[in-house]
């Protein structure tokens, strides 16, 4: 699903922040990415979401080389991605419902076909009575819980977590934990960026530790 050749990221004119990252994601795979402050988990994150190219190496992504890829490729490949970011993303101007329901109104779903779907995955990650309200009501964690359901709502292919319990008790980090893993199970892709060292160590599943702008891979 995921191909690292030599890949090298700056920006502008700075030193690279990734250096000959090389590594392959199979399809249908768990893994957890971490390493200190500053050493390119948000980087490469921003890379696997297709927010940036590489400056150098080869990266693929569904077999499409990314550096090829034109501005009206990026929406259908994106369609194919759950990314929860770390600042939420969430639209102030719709409610939690309508947040969490947004990536199947763009693919045109009908409302009839997901509603239920919705409130139950809302009532699944602790926000049952949040619904109808606004993101600005929200405390930190119920909009880091909003943004993962939002996420997860179409079973995608490839789901791509960036610091997802780190506004949340240990109990609830678990529980959001297992719907990640079930998600797994059900055929999805799933990197979990985290500094969480307990909670990845709770999981039997590959690490990527990025250190000083560069990959280790720990099975």
């Amino acid at each position: 699903m995921i191909r690292f050749e030599n890949v090298g990221l700056r920006y502008g004119m700075g030193p690279e922040v990734l250096r000959d990252v090389s590594f392959v994601i199979d399809r249908g795979s768990f893994q957890f990415l971490t390493g200190p402050s500053g050493a390119g988990k948000t980087s490469l994150m921003r890379l696997l979401f297709l927010a940036l190219k590489p400056t150098r190496g080869l990266m693929s992504l569904f077999d499409h080389d990314v550096a090829t890829l034109s501005r009206t490729d990026l929406p259908t490949l994106r369609r194919r991605l759950g990314v929860v970011f770390q600042d939420f993303r969430l639209l102030d101007h719709l409610s939690t419902y309508e947040n969490v329901a947004l990536p199947l109104r763009v693919m045109g779903k009908e409302e009839t076909s997901y509603r239920t779907d919705v409130v139950e995955l809302l009532h699944w990650v602790g926000l049952g009575h949040r619904v109808h309200v606004h993101p600005p009501v929200l405390s930190g964690g119920e909009k880091q819980r909003a943004a993962i359901a939002r996420a997860v709502i179409t079973q995608p292919e490839l789901l791509l977590a960036d610091e997802p319990t780190g506004n949340v008790d240990p109990t609830l980090a678990r529980r959001l934990l297992r719907l990640f893993m079930e998600l797994h199970r059900l055929g999805t892709t799933v990197v979990i960026a985290t500094h969480d060292i307990g909670l990845m160590d709770q999981y039997d599943a590959r690490r990527f530790v990025l250190n000083e702008g560069r990959v280790h891979i720990y099975d």
